[in-house]
């Protein structure tokens, strides 16, 4: 991006998987960047983690405080599975991907909408229940496998396939356009059933989408970063194409948000 670390002024790491409870893990990457005239902090939200932190700096940037963010997205998911419980050690890896955000002069590009939601009530069909202040690290939580992923997969399923196309729809209608005006969707790696379906009810043809969850599997708050990198890479993104972002992660937390590039 042709950016130094001085350069940057805002840091958000979206992180469930931090290594240390405090200080942040942005405090940790900050340092490490030699971003000196950044302030840092960390997100929680899980897979959304990264759409939650584009949101946020969008707003930062919008508002004159800052001119450029940088959103991290980064999971050890591999410290956190229960690797005798099939129906999740496979589905979870490793990953992290940052995006970095400026203020742009020209008029109707970069972050168009964004819209983002919570449902606490949903709190138990995904998450890790142990190792927190709740119920600290003991010799009995780590018996019961407290603190490693628990996921009821079918209800995850059926909300994450019923929300996330209404979000998206209610964001592409805040930024004035329709379905028919996306030319790409790039979507929290879950579950490609879960997207399948989400792209269906959308009304976007599924080839739209870019795939990585059979190399990577799900990677959390790093998937969305990283899809949006492999997309550009790969030559698919065009000045003035339009971008449609989702994800949902534990909490239930989840959101949309419509670019252009």
């Amino acid at each position: 991006a042709g950016v130094k670390p001085d350069d940057v002024e805002m840091i958000i790491v979206c992180t469930v998987t931090g290594d240390t409870p405090t200080p942040s893990c942005a405090s940790f990457v900050q340092a490490q960047l030699g971003a000196r005239n950044a302030f840092a902090f960390d997100v929680g939200a899980a897979c959304a983690g990264s759409l939650y932190g584009l949101s946020i700096a969008d707003q930062f940037i919008r508002s004159g405080k800052v001119k450029r963010a940088l959103v991290i997205g980064a999971e050890t998911l591999s410290r956190f599975v229960d690797w005798t419980n099939r129906e999740t050690c496979v589905l979870f890896g490793d990953a992290a991907g940052a995006i970095l955000l400026g203020a742009s002069e020209e008029e109707g590009r970069g972050v168009l909408a964004a819209s983002l939601r919570t449902d606490g009530s949903m709190t138990g069909i995904l998450g890790i229940y142990g190792g927190g202040s709740r119920r600290p690290p003991s010799a009995e939580m780590l018996e019961e496998k407290a603190g490693k992923i628990k996921m009821r997969g079918r209800e995850v399923y059926k909300v994450a396939t019923r929300l996330l196309p209404e979000v998206v729809g209610e964001t592409l209608e805040a930024a004035g356009l329709t379905a028919a005006d996306v030319d790409h969707v790039i979507a929290h790696q879950a579950n490609k059933r879960i997207i399948e379906s989400a792209m269906q009810n959308l009304g976007v043809p599924f080839e739209k989408c870019w795939i990585n969850i059979d190399r990577y599997g799900n990677t959390s708050s790093a998937s969305m970063p990283i899809t949006l990198d492999e997309a550009n890479r790969a030559g698919k993104l065009k000045k003035g194409d339009v971008i449609a972002m989702m994800a949902i992660g534990a909490g239930m937390t989840w959101g949309g948000a419509v670019l252009r590039w």
